[in-house]
């Protein structure tokens, strides 16, 4: 009971539960604490999001630069150009599909928004980020790249130690109070009527991603098979230990053993499994940026939100460099897309809240669809190398 009651998914699961019944039945003046709460906690995380950012990032990118040399280069634009792609597949299948699954969900959106009962806090205080998000991303970039090619540097052991305080800060603070403001939205949207429409959008889209996840792995192992004349559905039957551990570890980094057993047995050479598994498992995000982008469209069509592809390219782009580093930890992806959302998307409290909430739900399979595919692109950096090796 007590390893439940840890489990964050549980935790957001009763936080939607709780909020849906304590909108609909507490008094405006309890439900107001709840509003309260979330207009502090939403100032807290827009002032963390550019420091999260930047504690990811920098360190991320100045370890690429250890050793490896052309090693490293391939296998990052390869897991780079897989989580690009998984990002495009599902914004060309989601804005084709979406349009007609939602529309009659966003119709209800808007007569509900147009009844105009809201909660408002108690009180609210302003807390300015030290940095914009895109400052912080770019900063991140420029001092992480610099740092890359500096072998001894001060300054790098200083980055190490703000990632520390950055992934206490999410895991001791962030993490554990996203429940509490998940059921914060949730009263807001049981108490002026928007909830039940949410999650049948929420029911909507969890299986079409998830059709689309499976869709991808298929993709990276037929690619995989192709290059390697294997059989890409027993190269990726022979992966699922690794798919099932992540879907009870929620951790890329925590799956990494089975992952990199599981690659040894599909023929993976075990000088470049082991240097391709632990790397991808912090730079391969294909299930991740799948997740966030599907979700961010669904909730842009139900706000009634203008989206082009211009738009989301350089969201998928920008995501797919902002999320590095990220699986290490818990929540870290979403916590990294959240400025990204802010600022390019222009989605606003109530819709981050969703969002986590939502990416949170299929956080393992999201996590999955990450280390299984990492399986894949061992194959094909153990292909690669092995052909130039013989030129």
């Amino acid at each position: 009971m007590k390893r439940l009651f840890s489990n964050l998914l549980f935790k957001v699961f009763l936080a939607i539960v709780l909020g849906i019944v304590f909108g609909q039945v507490l008094p405006e003046s309890i439900n107001r604490i709840f509003t309260t709460f979330n207009a502090f906690f939403g100032q807290f995380l827009s002032f963390s999001i550019p420091l999260i950012i930047m504690g990811l990032i920098m360190p991320a990118i100045a370890d690429l630069g250890k050793g490896a040399g052309k090693l490293l280069l391939l296998t990052a634009l390869i897991a780079y150009g897989s989580t690009l792609f998984s990002g495009f597949m599902t914004y060309f299948t989601a804005s084709n599909i979406f349009p007609s699954l939602l529309e009659s969900h966003v119709n209800a959106a808007s007569e509900i928004t147009e009844s105009g009962r809201e909660l408002s806090p108690y009180f609210s205080i302003t807390i300015p980020p030290v940095l914009d998000v895109m400052s912080a991303l770019v900063l991140a970039f420029v001092v992480g790249l610099g740092l890359s090619f500096q072998e001894k540097s001060t300054l790098k052991l200083v980055v190490k130690d703000f990632q520390k305080i950055i992934m206490q800060l999410i895991e001791k603070v962030i993490v554990p109070l996203l429940p509490l403001f998940i059921l914060g939205i949730f009263v807001s949207m049981s108490y002026n009527g928007k909830v039940f429409s949410i999650l049948s959008v929420f029911l909507s889209i969890i299986g079409v991603i998830f059709g689309l996840h499976i869709l991808l792995l298929l993709l990276q192992y037929t690619i995989a098979g192709f290059l390697t004349k294997k059989n890409p559905l027993k190269l990726l039957s022979t992966m699922m230990p690794a798919y099932f551990t992540a879907l009870g570890t929620q951790s890329s980094a925590a799956t990494i053993p089975v992952t990199l057993k599981q690659s040894l047995k599909n023929g993976v050479s075990e000088k470049i499994a082991g240097f391709v598994i632990p790397l991808c498992a912090t730079i391969h995000l294909s299930g991740s940026i799948m997740k966030i982008t599907a979700c961010a469209m669904a909730l842009m069509i139900l706000q009634g939100m203008p989206f082009t592809f211009t738009l989301f390219a350089g969201f998928i782009f920008v995501l797919g460099i902002a999320m590095i580093a990220a699986p290490g930890v818990p929540g870290g992806a979403i916590m990294a897309a959240v400025g990204i959302l802010q600022s390019m998307l222009g989605f606003n409290e109530e819709m981050i809240g969703l969002m986590i909430a939502l990416y949170i739900a299929m956080d393992s399979f999201g996590t999955a669809c990450n280390v299984t595919g990492d399986g894949a692109i061992s194959l094909v950096v153990d292909k690669i190398t092995q052909q130039k090796s013989q030129v």
